[in-house]
């Protein structure tokens, strides 16, 4: 019995974590979302203290423990039940009706944030991890990121969605709601974060091996902020002047590094990975895995099947004098 308690109570427990939290929006979708699950739930508690009600009436009135005999047919209670039925049926019917139009005003309020300013932002699901490409017209001035999402308070954005392999499904469940990522089918999501923050995501698909290590964060900040961000982000990898981030370059340009990933400013220009032109200015390495130091990006590079086992990626079988300036290089790239 105290082991049964134990798990019920850890069950509970596991329902207490802070963050990510569907119930604490921070944006209009998520509000939106939040407020169709509250209306749910005070329903959903009506309705069950109305049932027990007229249980426990039920069994109140049973005394003994025994059935009483049948009572003869009395015509004004088959009245009385015959009624009690039709109101039970037509209440919840009523209760259907107005859970289904609230549902489609929700669903059609999630729709609905377009304005002519929004920033369009194209997420591609891989096995396991974001890319993100901040849309312009001109292609010169698109930004290609990885694993964070940086976002203008206060700004509607648009984001499209596809998958490069499997289904995957977008969720920031503090600023809107769950969207699938779907194999050459286009899809897409409003989202608007009302105050700037550090936002978790997460897929929420199983979508492998490592599903649970595919997570992303939506950096909201200031209109000006953001707009220095995404200045920088243009901008090409700083050149190195020191002799051993000039030797990582080299080591990266040279090594299988160069025949996955983008550095812009170098020769680097494959895109089956991550772009790592600004990799160091991230706040986490292998989506949302590890920290983003020197220690973890060591340990990611020298092992990474240890770290996320299953990942499409071969460790780094380099001498130690090249491992280590190649670390130092890509701790650089800010």
């Amino acid at each position: 019995m105290t082991r049964v308690a134990l798990t019920l109570a850890l069950t509970a427990l596991g329902g207490c974590a802070g963050r990510p939290a569907a119930l604490d929006p921070a944006g209009p979708q998520a509000a939106r979302i939040a407020g169709f699950w509250s209306l749910l739930l005070a329903v959903s508690i009506a309705v069950s203290v109305l049932v027990l009600a007229v249980l426990l009436d039920a069994l109140a009135r049973r005394r003994g423990g025994s059935l009483p005999p049948p009572p003869a047919v009395d015509p004004r209670l088959e009245r009385r039940l015959t009624f009690g039925v039709a109101a039970a049926v037509v209440l919840t019917a009523v209760l259907l009706l107005f859970l289904f139009v609230a549902s489609l005003r929700t669903a059609r309020a999630l729709n609905a944030l377009g304005e002519p300013d929004a920033l369009t932002v194209e997420v591609t699901g891989h096995q396991w991890w974001w890319e993100v490409e901040y849309w312009d017209s001109a292609p010169a001035r698109r930004v290609r990121t990885a694993n964070e999402i940086h976002v203008p308070v206060g700004r509607p954005v648009l984001v499209k969605t596809r998958s490069a392999d499997v289904i995957h499904s977008l969720w920031a469940p503090r600023l809107a709601g769950k969207k699938d990522l779907l194999p050459q089918h286009a899809t897409s999501l409003w989202m608007q974060a009302d105050r700037p923050g550090m936002f978790d995501g997460q897929c929420a698909e199983f979508c492998g091996h490592q599903h649970a290590h595919m997570r992303l964060t939506v950096v909201a900040e200031a209109p000006e902020a953001f707009q220095t961000w995404l200045a920088h982000q243009r901008t090409p990898a700083a050149e190195p002047t020191e002799p051993a981030l000039l030797h990582g370059r080299e080591v990266f340009l040279a090594g299988p590094c160069a025949l996955c990933h983008t550095i812009a400013g170098t020769t680097a220009a494959a895109r089956l990975g991550p772009d790592l032109t600004h990799l160091a200015s991230r706040t986490t390495l292998a989506a949302g895995t590890l920290p983003n130091d020197l220690g973890a990006l060591a340990a990611w590079l020298v092992d990474p099947q240890s770290v996320k086992p299953g990942v499409h990626m071969p460790p780094a079988a380099l001498p130690p004098r090249d491992f280590q300036a190649l670390v130092a290089y890509l701790g650089s790239l800010r």
